[in-house]
């Protein structure tokens, strides 16, 4: 079994305050639409998580690497469902 290298724990550990406050944003500007404020969140955690990386690659600042983007995607909705408990 193959361990998960320390990089990706770090981008899973900040995806989640991420997570949180894009929900949060999310329902601040859309409070009749919950649904809509939902789909905000995850556009809005894969727009930034993704983005991060492709600033990388294009300013060769950083490492990039997909995988990140997906550690950081993964930790920004398990942030989102964070936020939605409470």
């Amino acid at each position: 079994m193959k361990r998960i290298e320390r990089d990706k724990w770090i981008h899973f550990l900040a995806g989640i305050p991420m997570g949180i406050l894009v929900t949060l944003f999310s329902f601040r500007m859309l409070p009749q639409n919950n649904y809509l404020a939902i789909s905000l969140s995850v556009v809005l955690v894969v727009a930034i998580s993704y983005g991060f990386e492709i600033f990388s690659l294009l300013t060769q600042k950083g490492h990039y690497d997909f995988f990140d983007a997906v550690a950081s995607t993964i930790g920004g909705v398990t942030g989102l469902a964070m936020a939605l408990l409470f």
